[in-house]
């Protein structure tokens, strides 16, 4: 069994080459339909949204999404969390192994 990926609406944008209110737009004509996974976050099938770009019912739109660095710093932290609470465990105790002596 396939499981289909779900994208963000942002993502969804991207593929299509318009914006995110675009994509809005397209969940409210009920073109694209959209799924909230745990009850806040709006994704939508990977699947659906290429189905509709292949169909060729979207005119694309010439759209540039900058990468803001609060989107960058969030992204790492989500990313390297583990990394960084291993560091800082591992920083406390060779504070405490030093101090001690």
């Amino acid at each position: 069994m396939v499981t289909d990926q779900y994208i963000s609406v942002r993502e969804s944008a991207q593929l299509l080459g318009v914006t995110e209110k675009k994509i809005m737009d397209l969940i409210e004509e009920e073109k694209l339909k959209a799924y909230r996974i745990a009850g806040q976050f709006l994704r939508l099938k990977k699947t659906e949204v290429l189905q509709l770009r292949n169909a060729g019912e979207v005119a694309s739109e010439n759209v540039q999404y900058n990468y803001t660095f609060a989107e960058r710093l969030g992204d790492f932290f989500y990313f390297n969390d583990f990394y960084i609470i291993c560091a800082m465990i591992i920083v406390f105790f060779l504070y405490l192994i030093f101090q001690l002596d």
